[in-house]
């Protein structure tokens, strides 16, 4: 039996085409020891040919786990997903987003105990997230600022995402004002730990969803460390017709009540009591 040295977690739901690229960018990690497990919160069949498909064509492991589709239910995905995961360390991202060749590579590379990885991402206008193709990312021309500058985004101070290696990396990490949180399209951590804070809360909606796993983590006394230059993907464009300010006043309530008692622990988790 196969023992990985990690666990991807990809979340997706009706976006075959940018989970296609996704598939297609950890084909071509520098580290091949992984499995990647695919979170699917309801996707028709459209979804499930493509990774019937690709699964043919990478050579890495994929597993796919579905429920049927009852609205907005990410955390409840994300934790059977975890439940599946054979490694006993786990990387979470989203199916829109493209992993540079080291992604996997750098995580792997920074992990250690008591500790959780906060990773960046640039995001991308339709344009250009329409144009990348297969031969783009094998080709890692897309992680190339020149590129995408060449073919239409604006050049920001968060370019630097792509541009940092080394020392500079290191500084814009170590100095960056952003807070390292758990923001599942580029973070990573030990299973153990969040098994034992009894993983996501599924009562939560689209907004900070993941954020309040983090909190919980974090009350434990483990530490997030910001990697935001070092282990990068691209965020492809979509739009967001499920965001709903009730959802958010829900997910704020949740998260508020997660500080003020110092939780740990959530009842609405991977185990539920009846």
């Amino acid at each position: 039996m196969t023992t990985f040295k990690t666990s991807v977690i990809i979340s997706t739901y009706n976006q075959p085409e940018w989970l296609q690229k996704v598939l297609w960018s950890y084909n071509f990690q520098s580290f091949k020891n992984f499995e990647v497990i695919i979170a699917d919160d309801g996707s028709n069949d459209k979804t499930k040919q493509l990774i019937e498909h690709i699964k043919k064509e990478v050579s890495y492991p994929i597993k796919h786990v579905w429920h049927e589709d009852n609205g907005f239910q990410k955390t409840k995905i994300l934790n059977k997903a975890v439940v599946k995961a054979s490694s006993d360390y786990l990387i979470f991202t989203d199916g829109d987003c493209i992993a540079r060749k080291d992604f996997v590579e750098t995580h792997l590379k920074l992990r250690k105990p008591n500790y959780f990885l906060s990773g960046g991402y640039l995001k991308l206008p339709k344009l250009i997230s329409d144009s990348i193709s297969k031969e783009h990312i094998k080709n890692q021309d897309c992680f190339y600022i020149e590129w995408l500058v060449k073919n239409g985004l604006k050049k920001t101070f968060k370019s630097n995402k792509l541009t940092s290696r080394g020392f500079k990396a290191w500084f814009l990490n170590t100095f960056t004002p952003t807070k390292a949180t758990f923001d599942g399209m580029n973070v990573s951590g030990w299973k153990k730990d969040i098994v034992e804070a009894n993983g996501f809360d599924e009562r939560m909606q689209y907004g900070g969803e993941d954020r309040e796993l983090g909190e919980r983590l974090m009350n434990k006394g483990l530490k997030f460390k910001q990697i935001r230059y070092s282990a990068v993907c691209l965020h492809l464009y979509h739009e967001r017709p499920y965001k709903n300010t009730e959802a958010l006043q829900l997910n704020n309530s949740i998260r508020k009540y997660t500080k003020k008692n110092k939780l740990v622990y959530t009842n609405f988790g991977i185990n539920q009591s009846s």
